[in-house]
């Protein structure tokens, strides 16, 4: 039993079995208050499922593609949650959650999953269809472009506003109960962020 967390696109907390299935899920379009609601999203989630949080065995942690400031939100509630319980922190692509829960709606064949990066520009994953198993084949990105220069553009487009992260738990259950890896534990934000280190103080002049 899985806590599953992602603030790619807007903030989603689960609670994902792999035979209960999505047990609870709570999520936000919101993408300017991650680190206003991440706890209470959480300590929601965990009562919706009436699961006690010692019962979990790890933590999934949405990696992005994403903005800085929000992605990074969710990432470290993964992280914190999961080193106090003593669990696992299990990374996966963002975009893959939106491609499973699209294939177990019924699509088929190829598609493109597109999120908002802001500033007048997407962020993409192309997908070739599902394996034997039902887990999402990417083979393309995540990347980042400009609408205009987007690839893939003869492949079927999901434009997604937000990212289950019951669909992420699921897709983490499947993998592991297959031996199959997870992904890098490594943050996809593709762009620097908005804000750099100051380079030093200031020299004063009289």
């Amino acid at each position: 039993m899985l806590l599953a967390i992602d603030t790619s696109a807007g903030t989603s907390v689960a609670v994902a079995d792999r035979d209960g299935g999505v047990l609870s899920e709570v999520t936000t379009l919101d993408t300017m208050r991650h680190a206003e609601v991440i706890g209470e999203m959480i300590r929601e989630a965990l009562a919706q499922a009436s699961i006690a949080p010692a019962r979990l065995s790890g933590v999934v942690a949405g990696m992005g593609p994403g903005p800085f400031t929000g992605l990074r939100v969710g990432i470290a509630a993964a992280k914190a949650f999961a080193l106090g319980l003593g669990k696992p922190v299990v990374p996966l692509v963002s975009h893959d959650g939106v491609a499973l829960e699209r294939y177990r709606a019924g699509r088929t064949g190829p598609l493109l999953v597109v999120t908002d990066a802001r500033r007048r520009e997407l962020y993409w994953s192309a997908y070739g269809g599902v394996d034997e198993l039902g887990i999402p084949l990417r083979i393309g990105g995540p990347g980042l472009s400009k609408p205009v220069d987007l690839p893939h553009s003869d492949l079927p487009r999901f434009d997604a506003a937000s990212v289950s992260a019951g669909q992420l738990g699921l897709l983490a259950e499947r993998l592991y109960a297959h031996g199959r890896p997870f992904a890098e534990d490594r943050p996809l934000y593709l762009r620097s962020p908005d804000i750099t280190p100051s380079a030093g103080p200031k020299r004063v002049t009289r």
